[in-house]
């Protein structure tokens, strides 16, 4: 397939911060770039993130994106509202299909785009249940989904992780042994926790509760509460529902890129899928969801999808 006129040099699939620091890379390289954006960054439910290079009293989230956003648009870049459904690649360009919105296209009344390259930084989901209303207790700092992000906020807390799997709990529950002497762990696997792991715990003087049932409750709480199926609560200052994610990686797999066991998307140290044209970055990519670890592969990414392009135009040899 030629490519047709409306084709951009890299549609980048997600406006979160590997996205927008890819675009911002790219229109720097003078790059015919677009931003499609379904409006669900796992950046914008940051409260405050204490840990961003650059930003000493925090930054929250939305601001972040705000302007990254407008950095973006300051250097031409196009952002746009849309929900990217399927990814297909006819010879050497890409076509993304949109969702269909009875309001319209909201890409000039196009029902799919174009572009040499595509970039995805779609991120990854957070796999929380047994906790109604956890989006307000994350905007409370009640619920906190990365121990790495903001731990230290918590220090010398009383703190309490939800875990299903007895690996992922203690290792999650000595990890935040870091920052407090009082950790919970609540398990609320069906399978019964290993004896192995119920000696780790109480040699590391980590509290256990073990109910499939237990429930959290944020709403009209000063602290949030874990109820468990008997009646009885407990009272902590935050709770990580450490549950697993889950990669927003199907456009890619669809196309046959490879994907590892926990679902990442394989790149190589270019952020090159194993799709050619197909590139990845951020927490689409790697199991450290980290703002600074999204804008590193972003950087990468940008400046090799130019390279590839620049090639391609003027080949060596």
């Amino acid at each position: 397939m030629n490519a047709p006129n409306d084709c951009h040099d890299c549609l980048i699939i997600g406006g979160g911060p590997a996205g927008l620091t890819a675009a911002v890379y790219l229109a720097r390289y003078r790059r015919k770039v677009l931003v499609v954006d379904s409006g669900c960054s796992r950046a914008s439910l940051i409260p405050a993130s204490h840990n961003c290079p650059g930003f000493p009293g925090g930054v929250g989230g939305e601001e972040l994106l705000v302007r990254l956003r407008c950095q973006a648009t300051h250097y031409g870049v196009g952002v746009v509202p849309v929900e990217i459904t399927a990814l297909h690649r006819k010879g050497n360009v890409f076509e993304a299909v949109q969702r269909e919105s009875s309001e319209g296209s909201l890409t000039d009344g196009r029902s799919s785009l174009h572009a040499s390259t595509v970039l995805l930084a779609t991120g990854t989901a957070d796999i929380v249940s047994n906790i109604s209303d956890w989006r307000a207790g994350v905007k409370q700092r009640f619920i906190r989904l990365c121990p790495v992000c903001d731990a230290y906020e918590a220090r010398d807390q009383a703190i309490a992780l939800m875990s299903s799997s007895a690996k992922d709990g203690i290792n999650h529950a000595l990890f935040l042994k870091t920052y407090s002497e009082e950790i919970t762990l609540v398990y609320i696997g069906e399978a019964p926790l290993p004896l192995s792991t119920r000696k780790k715990l109480q040699q590391a003087e980590i509290n256990l509760i073990e109910d499939p049932q237990a429930e959290v409750a944020i709403t009209g709480q000063p602290r949030p509460v874990v109820r468990l199926a008997n009646g009885n609560e407990h009272v902590f200052d935050v709770i990580y529902p450490m549950l697993g994610e889950t990669p927003r990686s199907q456009l890619a797999t669809a196309l046959g890129a490879r994907r590892n066991k926990c679902g990442n998307l394989i790149v190589d140290r270019h952020q090159r899928t194993t799709v050619p044209g197909l590139y990845a970055a951020g927490d689409v990519v790697n199991e450290l969801s980290q703002i600074s670890v999204a804008m590193g592969h972003a950087a990468i990414a940008a400046t090799d999808i130019h390279n590839r392009l620049r090639q391609q135009s003027f080949p060596t040899g």
